[in-house]
C-alpha cells in the first residue's frame, strides 16, 4: 500500500512539475499558453494580419480575431527565407517551416507581474534570415522583464519596392515593410501589453545586426517615436549611404524583367503571382530599411549627424570579431585596403594583409559607427558604449576575437544550441551574469548599473567605453587613432554636410 501511495504522489508531483495551461485575454482573442517555473511563455502570437495576396508589399493590417481559444505553446512558422537543405539552422538560427503568414510574436512574461518593463528582440540575420522564436526569453522572465521576440518580412518580400506598387500605395509609404512590421509589432505590444503584466510606458527595443540595424531606422522614423523609451543596438552599424525609393525601384523593376515579367512596366497583379520560394531564390543583393520619402525621410547617419535622432537613453557596441563577417579570406581582398590604412594601422600591418584588413573591416562596418553614434546621442539623453571581446571557453585556443553575434548567448543568458551545457565555464556563466544584468539594469531604469565597476555614460571628451572581456572593465581612448581615422575617412561620403 505504501509503495502504491508513493507511485501515486509521484505522478501527480511530476504532473505539477510539467508546464500549466495559462489564458489571456489578448484584443483578438484567448490565447493559452504555458507556466514554466520562470515564465509564462506565449508563443505564435499574430500581431498582424497574414500580408499574403493582395496584403503582399502592403502595410501590415491588424491581426484578425479568432473565436474560442487559440493554442499558443508552439512556435510558428519563419517567414521566407533561405533554409539549409539538411534541416539545421541557417545563418540567422532558423529551420523547419516558412509562411508568407509569419507575423507573429512570443512572449516570456514573469509570473504575477504587474507593470514589469517590457523588452521587444529585434532579431538579426542580414533582413534576410533569421526568426523571433529562436530565442529563448525565460532568463528575462525569471529576473522581472517582460521579453517580446518578433518577426518581420524579409528578403524581397520585406524591403521591396516597383513602380507599380508605389502608384498603388499612393500617399501611404512603400518599400520597407520589414521596417513597417516592426512598427505594427510595437503597436501591438502597446495595445495589448499590460494584458501580460507589462508597462506599455517603459519599452525598451534591442536587437543585432539586421535588428540593431533596424532599431536606428526606427529612431530615424516619426511613427516609431511614440512606440518605445529606450533602445540597445549590438553590432548594428551606424553609418550607411544615401538611399532613395528611386533606386530601389529600379533594383525591383531589374528583378521583374529577370524573372521574365515586363521589368518597370510590369503590375501589381502579375508581381503578386510571383511564387515566394522564386523570389527568395533569385533576389540577390542588399535589403534593409531606406529612405522612402514618407516613413522614412533620411537615413540614420543623417539624423544623429543633424541631432534630429529620437532622444531615448541608448546603448551601442560591437564585437572584437565582426570580421568573421569577412568569411575565409581571399587574397584578392587585399587590393580593398586603403592604402593610407597601413599607415594609421601600423601595428596590423606589420603583421600581413589579413590582419590589417580583417582590423579595417571590423572598425568600418561596426565599432567606428558605434562610437559616432554613441558620440552624437550623447549630446541628449545618456548613451552608454561597449566592446565585446570575451570568447567562450569552448572556442579557445581556435578563437582569439568574439565573432560576429557572439554576444547574444550573454544577453539572454541562455546557450541553446550554440553551447552544449557540458562546455560552458564558469568564467561563461559570469559573463552572461553580468552582460545579462547590465541589459536588464537598463530596461528596468534607464541606466546599465551592474556589476562591481561603474559603467560612466559615454562623452566625446572623456572616450570611455565598457569592454566585456577577460578581463573586463572601463577603457578610455579604445582604439582612438584608428577610429578618428576612420570618421574622416568615411563620413564625407555619407552625406550628411557638416555635421
Amino acid at each position: 500500500m505504501l509503495r502504491i501511495g508513493a507511485f501515486v504522489f509521484g505522478l501527480l508531483l511530476a504532473g505539477a512539475c510539467q508546464a500549466q495551461p495559462v489564458k489571456i485575454q489578448v484584443e483578438s482573442g484567448v490565447l493559452v499558453g504555458s507556466a514554466s517555473e520562470t515564465a509564462h511563455v506565449f508563443r505564435n502570437i499574430p500581431f498582424a494580419a497574414p500580408p499574403v495576396g493582395e496584403l503582399r508589399w502592403a502595410a501590415p493590417k491588424p491581426p484578425l480575431a479568432w473565436e474560442g481559444e487559440r493554442e499558443a505553446t508552439t512556435k510558428g512558422p519563419s517567414c521566407p527565407q533561405p533554409m539549409n537543405p539538411d534541416g539545421s539552422p541557417n545563418s540567422g538560427g532558423a529551420n523547419g517551416p516558412v509562411s508568407e503568414d509569419c507575423l507573429q510574436l512570443n512572449i516570456f512574461a514573469p509570473k504575477d507581474a504587474r507593470k514589469a518593463p517590457v523588452m521587444v528582440w529585434i532579431h538579426g540575420g542580414g533582413h534576410r534570415t533569421g526568426a523571433g522564436w529562436v530565442y529563448d526569453g525565460s532568463a528575462f522572465a525569471r529576473d522581472g522583464v517582460v521579453l517580446v521576440s518578433i518577426n518581420y518580412r524579409l528578403g524581397p518580400l520585406g524591403y521591396f519596392a516597383h513602380p507599380a506598387l508605389t502608384r498603388e500605395a499612393g500617399a501611404e509609404p512603400t518599400g520597407n515593410y520589414g521596417l513597417m512590421d516592426q512598427i505594427a509589432a510595437l503597436e501591438w505590444v502597446q495595445r495589448n501589453i499590460a494584458a501580460f503584466g507589462g508597462d506599455p510606458k517603459n519599452v525598451t527595443v534591442f536587437g543585432e545586426s539586421a535588428g540593431g540595424m533596424s532599431i536606428l531606422a526606427l529612431m530615424t522614423t516619426q511613427k516609431a517615436r511614440p512606440l518605445f523609451r529606450k533602445a540597445i543596438v549590438q553590432s548594428g552599424g551606424g553609418w550607411f549611404p544615401p538611399s532613395s525609393l528611386q533606386a530601389q525601384e529600379a533594383k525591383g523593376a531589374k528583378l521583374a524583367e529577370e524573372l521574365r515579367l515586363a521589368g518597370a512596366e510590369a503590375s501589381v497583379q502579375d508581381l503578386r503571382k510571383l511564387p515566394a520560394s522564386i523570389l527568395i531564390a533569385r533576389a540577390g543583393g542588399d535589403f534593409g530599411p531606406f529612405v522612402d520619402g514618407k516613413l522614412m525621410t533620411e537615413t540614420p547617419t543623417q539624423a544623429f549627424a543633424a541631432g534630429r535622432a529620437y532622444d531615448v537613453p541608448l546603448i551601442i557596441g560591437a564585437n572584437s570579431g565582426e570580421d568573421s563577417l569577412l568569411g575565409a579570406w581571399r587574397a584578392e581582398m587585399a587590393a580593398a585596403i586603403p592604402q593610407a590604412a597601413r599607415a594609421v594601422y601600423a601595428e596590423e600591418a606589420a603583421e600581413g594583409d589579413e590582419a590589417l584588413g580583417r582590423a579595417v573591416f571590423g572598425d568600418r562596418i561596426m565599432v567606428a559607427p558605434a562610437r559616432w553614434i554613441a558620440a552624437k546621442a550623447s549630446a541628449g539623453k545618456p548613451a552608454w558604449l561597449y566592446h565585446f571581446s570575451y570568447v567562450g571557453h569552448r572556442f579557445r585556443p581556435a578563437m582569439t576575437r568574439a565573432a560576429h553575434a557572439a554576444e547574444i548567448q550573454y544577453v539572454f543568458e541562455y546557450w541553446g544550441r550554440r553551447t552544449p551545457m557540458s562546455m560552458v565555464s564558469d568564467e561563461d556563466r559570469a559573463m552572461a551574469g553580468l552582460m545579462h544584468a547590465c541589459w536588464v539594469a537598463f530596461a528596468k531604469a534607464g541606466a546599465p548599473k551592474c556589476g562591481g565597476t561603474e559603467w560612466p555614460a559615454y562623452s566625446p571628451r572623456t572616450d570611455q567605453l565598457m569592454e566585456f572581456g577577460s578581463p573586463s572593465g572601463v577603457r578610455q581612448g579604445f582604439r582612438k587613432s584608428r577610429l578618428d581615422a576612420m570618421e574622416t575617412a568615411v563620413l564625407p561620403g555619407l552625406a550628411v554636410g557638416a555635421n
